[in-house]
């Protein structure tokens, strides 16, 4: 941490002094941090305050979809996540069985591993899903905001705030000196997770329930390699007879480190009483799991946490905005929600930076909530929803109806028989491992939003229909509202992503050799808006070719059409062919994306 202590800590703010900037953000959390690193790219002057004294002490979120991946690759960080994450290809091989050393109940191969996946994964993205524990990203994101000018105060808690027509006042509490201050800013982002003060502060309006059910996560270091090193997974979920599973639906042994560092989650009634769970408890509960009853276990740390299922409905309240577990509030299932969070600060970050220097107008950031409470509602269904399905495996098992443990060990070996029972039970269980496909392969979630607001502009075409499940397969289009296709391109020496192609420090032109119109106009349009456009000519003979053809098959314009990219790499509009004025085309309709009508 030294080399970039000095960034981060700022010296003691007199009690009852002011500090002015533009955006101040609440909390250091995938959003918030995510928040920070696109502002300081943008360069946006801001601070960043967390009541904590340095990131994320447990590993909590870890999967990392192709989403997160393609934000960490256009802010330059991509490489270093990869560095300290699990790979892809040991991420796969999810494990259902009583024990980890005990008998498998079946395997299912996830997050795009399994053959006949894997190429809807490899198409969609130039990234791969990867595994990295909440402690070991968030520093990354940290050091790279304050490296590029963000202003991090740690140990330093939101108080309250009061914004007006001009900005927002916020009170902040100096953990260290027992000292407030206040912050000015023109904006307010409030990423301070689901027990969110800000969020409480503008009454956000919510929809759902907190606290449904109880679970508690264990950490703790311990060799496992010889019995998960041949079915390298990061999750290993032990349906165990006589055991008290609740919260989300089973007892899970989830990888951190390979292979030695663990996380359990265990599940415990939320309508009784906190249970205390001791080292002693701890470990049993680890010996159990495992299956190990000597198993040398190092306890790192024991807490207790609600599963929700609560989202808001509107993200903001004039200058103040909330992201993150502050407006979608669900179960670890589907692995979406620091994903989601750093989406949602790829969403605003732009906009912000667009207003703040006058190239946009203030209704531009109401777009902010119409686009992303959508987004909000679908994750905390469809993680609910995964965490209730496994349900479905008890009932199957006959685990719900057993009197005793007994009887339910009997019922799940059952499941070996020759007999009209065990066939059965056979049949259903490959009905409910198809099933955890929603949780675990569900790609559509991971990358199929599609916005619909003033800062997209239709073309007068429809949505294409799905020919395949929408929430287990992505649907590549590049109708206004869905996001830029990925495709290959480059030369004889270099290939890039066309998403390599449309950074998010500006708005990009795509064309075709056809299309020079286009291109002829950007630099125009670019000078007559004060914004940053650029457009990028694919085809032989330019500095992008395509190398495949596969640009050609995904993009749906003609050569002599285009598509305007937004910064976070949503289609913002496009025409199929060529017009009879580029320039006074794309004027109109970058006036109206950026609400300058």
């Amino acid at each position: 941490m030294a080399e970039f202590n000095d960034g981060i800590a700022a010296t003691a703010q007199p009690a009852g002094s002011t500090v002015e900037t533009d955006v101040l953000v609440v909390g250091s959390g995938p959003s918030g941090a995510s928040m920070a690193l696109a502002l300081a790219t943008y360069g946006i002057p801001h601070i960043v305050v967390t009541k904590y004294r340095w990131t994320a002490n447990t590993p909590r979120a870890h999967i990392t979809n192709q989403r997160a991946m393609e934000f960490f690759r256009d802010m330059g960080i991509e490489k270093q996540v990869l560095a300290e994450a699990t790979p892809h290809e040991l991420m796969g091989d999810t494990v259902f069985c009583t024990s980890i050393s005990g008998e498998e109940i079946g395997r299912i191969l996830t997050w795009g591993t399994h053959p006949a996946r894997a190429a809807d994964y490899r198409l969609a993205s130039p990234t791969l899903p990867v595994d990295i524990p909440q402690t070991y990203l968030e520093p990354i994101l940290v050091k790279n905001a304050a490296a590029r000018g963000s202003q991090v105060r740690f140990s330093h808690e939101y108080i309250s705030h009061v914004q007006d027509e001009d900005g927002v006042t916020t009170t902040v509490l100096d953990r260290v000196t027992g000292e407030q201050f206040t912050i000015r800013s023109k904006y307010l982002v409030g990423c301070d997770g689901a027990r969110s003060k800000v969020a409480a502060d503008i009454d956000l309006p919510m929809e759902g329930a907190m606290d449904i059910a109880g679970s508690m996560n264990i950490t703790f270091k311990a060799d496992l390699q010889e019995l998960v090193g041949h079915r390298p997974s990061v999750l290993y979920w032990v349906i165990q007879p006589g055991a008290n599973v609740g919260g989300i639906g089973a007892g899970l042994v989830r990888m951190v480190r390979t292979w030695d560092e663990w996380l359990i989650v265990w599940g415990y009634d939320i309508s009784q009483p906190p249970p205390v769970v001791d080292e002693a408890a701890a470990t049993k509960i680890v010996r159990d799991l495992v299956g190990a009853p000597d198993l040398e276990v190092e306890i790192q740390g024991i807490s207790l946490w609600g599963n929700n299922e609560m989202f808001a409905t509107h993200l903001q309240k004039g200058r103040v905005f909330c992201e993150g577990d502050a407006i979608h509030r669900h179960p670890p299932s589907n692995g979406l929600g620091s994903n989601t969070s750093i989406q949602d600060s790829y969403n605003l970050a732009w906009k912000l930076a667009a207003v703040l220097r006058g190239q946009a107008g203030e209704a531009l950031l109401e777009t902010y909530s119409t686009e992303r409470a959508p987004v909000a509602r679908q994750i905390v269904t469809r993680a609910n929803k995964s965490s209730r399905e496994f349900v479905q495996f008890f009932e199957v098992l006959g685990l719900t109806t057993a009197k005793d443990e007994a009887e339910m060990r009997e019922r799940i070996e059952e499941r070996k028989l020759d007999t009209p029972g065990g066939r059965a039970k056979r049949d259903a269980l490959i009905g409910a491992m198809e099933i955890k496909n929603y949780e675990f392969n569900a790609h559509g979630v991971d990358l199929g939003q599609f916005y619909e607001s003033t800062a997209i502009v239709p073309d007068g075409t429809e949505r294409p229909g799905f020919d395949r499940d929408p929430e287990l397969y992505h649907q590549v289009s590049t109708v206004p509202g869905a996001t830029l296709p990925h495709a290959w391109v480059g030369d004889a020496k270099r290939k890039v992503s066309t998403l390599d192609l449309a950074p998010s420090t500006r708005f990009t032109l795509i064309t075709g050799i056809s299309g020079q119109a286009w291109a002829d106009a950007a630099p125009v349009v670019a000078e007559s808006l004060g914004i940053d456009l650029a457009a990028v000519v694919i085809g032989p003979g330019r500095e992008y070719d395509d190398l495949y053809y596969d640009w050609a098959r995904v993009r749906e314009v003609a050569e002599d059409g285009v598509l305007l990219i937004r910064p976070d790499k949503f289609i913002a509009w496009r025409s199929l062919g060529p017009v009879d004025d580029a320039t006074a085309t794309l004027t109109e309709v970058l006036e109206k994306v950026l609400s300058r009508s």
